[in-house]
């Protein structure tokens, strides 16, 4: 589902795209906006996606599944952002039980990473996209991702060391 494709006709049913990337994408999006929120987030950017399915033409399925899963993140967070939190909603984030992975004090330690390299870093290694893929899906090129997937990583060894 990587070759560049033209519909109608040119990319493969939608729901192969969901089975083959939808665990992927859900993941990254647990990461992102918790998964207090991933589920809401995740149904917005399918549903989107299916929206456009039949006109998209694109390069990689998964690039553009996170580009689309980033841009309903940031505009869940501002609607977040608008709404005073229930206590229960600070008491709950992360939540080991709902992904085992949030439990690893690497991905503790990749939360506090500045912003880009810490969206690149998960798309990279959560998302398993190329560096090409991780700068579609932030709009920057890809040189840029690669520096933003550098950089967190040189930031995550100086802070647990080079293991």
């Amino acid at each position: 589902m990587t070759a560049k494709t033209q519909n109608p006709g040119g990319l493969p049913p939608f729901e192969l795209a969901l089975e083959e990337h939808g665990p992927l994408v859900y993941s990254w999006l647990i990461a992102r906006v918790g998964p207090d929120r991933a589920d809401d987030v995740f149904q917005e950017t399918m549903l989107s996606a299916l929206g456009v399915w039949e006109k998209a033409a694109v390069e990689s399925v998964r690039a553009w599944l996170f580009t689309i899963a980033r841009n309903k993140a940031v505009d869940d967070d501002r609607r977040a952002s608008r709404r005073p939190l229930l206590q229960e909603e600070t008491d709950s984030w992360p939540s080991a039980e709902a992904v085992e992975w949030l439990e690893d004090p690497v991905w503790d330690e990749v939360r506090g990473l500045p912003e880009k390299q810490r969206i690149a870093v998960t798309l990279r290694y959560r998302g398993d996209l190329s560096h090409r893929e991780v700068g579609s899906a932030m709009k920057i090129s890809e040189a840029a991702a690669r520096r933003n997937v550098h950089e967190g990583l040189k930031t995550l060894r100086e802070r647990i060391g080079d293991e």
